[in-house]
């Protein structure tokens, strides 16, 4: 039977998994990994994880229905490095495009924008190298990249009777493995923005974190029911 590409990312989401976990090498992980991106039918794609449990169960079938966890910002970065793009450019006159959720961004991805506008989300994506290059092109138009803000970016494009930059910025360390993505190019009467931001799942993975943290140290008398420090009598 034919693979379709959500099959085929799922068996890509279960190679990431199993590299991350240490039950494959990085060049078994390649290697796979392009397999499975080249792979036609599900007689290809069975057995690139056959050997492989999906985290905390056994490897469901190809055609199962349910798709694979996303994966945010906090996902491992090296096993987000690597494999085919699944896109290396982006075009938009008097519309718009959308690049966004699991998708590989080319090692060097251009998009244009004239009378339109578009967005470039990498919060979700994978990277070709470790090394990218976004270029981005504006005329009386205007686009957005969002990233996580663990993610190495470095801005240093330019705006003419517009705006080339960054702007909102949520914070967070640079991740030491993280790709390093440059984003270059200009806006002439129009803007590209670079806004670091994480997605909703993240965010609220992070504020459940925080309370369960808060909620432990209550546990153990640490603090008071305010969430201050408890008093001394």
């Amino acid at each position: 039977m034919r693979a379709s590409d959500a099959e085929r990312e799922r068996i890509a989401e279960l190679l990431r998994e199993a590299v991350a976990e240490g039950r494959l090498d990085m060049d078994e992980f390649d290697q796979r990994l392009e397999s499975a991106y080249k792979a036609r039918t599900h007689g290809e794609l069975e057995p690139l994880v056959q050997d492989l449990p999906a985290p905390g169960s056994t490897v469901a079938p190809v055609g199962a229905s349910a798709p694979a966890p996303l994966r945010g910002s906090a996902a491992n970065w090296p096993a987000r490095i690597g494999g085919s793009a699944t896109s290396k450019g982006a075009f938009a006159l008097w519309g718009g495009f959308e690049r966004k959720g699991r998708w590989t961004v080319g090692r060097l991805f251009t998009a244009f924008a004239m009378w339109g506008g578009g967005d470039i989300d990498l919060r979700e994506a994978n990277f070709e190298d470790r090394e990218i290059v976004i270029r981005c092109f504006a005329i009386m138009g205007g686009i957005r990249v969002v990233a996580p803000p663990e993610l190495n970016v470095e801005v240093k494009g330019i705006g003419i009777m517009g705006g080339f930059g960054e702007g909102s910025n949520e914070g967070g360390e640079i991740s030491p493995d993280s790709p390093r993505v440059q984003i270059t190019g200009f806006a002439l009467m129009g803007g590209v923005g670079v806004d670091r931001k994480r997605t909703k799942a993240e965010r609220r993975r992070l504020k459940e974190e925080r309370e369960a943290e808060l909620e432990e140290r209550r546990r153990r008398g640490l603090e008071g029911p305010d969430g201050g420090g408890r008093k001394k009598l």
